[in-house]
């Protein structure tokens, strides 16, 4: 029998939260949720095990929830590990999906913003969903 559960939040880490809090708030109008954080404590290291950790960073709120919707929780560590540039195919966090009305011209606002493509827009019929128009952009390492 599954756990009572429900959903809360993603993390991302970037490099300079504050540049990507930007990004969402510039491009899908995310806005800030609670407080700015900046966290550094016993509790947290024994949490992430990542010794002498500190992060900082904050929630947004995601574009058509409320005060109580799921939020995208963005952090930067003061200590990173860099990795090479994301491949659709690579185990683990894959995307973020945003619903938008035109996504030609979602992706001209994620370009503007400093993003970019990963492929091509492309349309489909799915059965079983119907007719889906998508692309996949990523936000800029720079």
């Amino acid at each position: 029998m599954p756990i009572r559960a429900k959903y809360v939040h993603t993390n991302l880490i970037a490099r300079d939260w504050k540049r990507l809090v930007r990004f969402y708030q510039e491009v899908f109008g995310c806005e800030p949720k609670g407080p700015e954080r900046d966290l550094s404590a016993a509790w947290l290291d024994r949490v992430n095990s990542v010794p002498n950790a500190r992060l900082r960073g904050v929630h947004l709120r995601l574009p058509g929830y409320d005060d109580d919707g799921p939020t995208l929780e963005i952090f930067s560590y003061d200590q990173l590990i860099e990795r090479g540039l994301p491949r659709a195919n690579e185990c683990g966090f894959g995307h973020i999906a945003f619903a938008v009305e035109n996504v030609d011209e979602a992706l001209q606002a994620v370009i503007a913003a400093g993003g970019g493509a990963v492929g091509e827009i492309a349309t489909a019929e799915v059965k079983g969903v119907g007719l889906l128009r998508v692309g996949l952009c990523a936000r800029s390492r720079r």
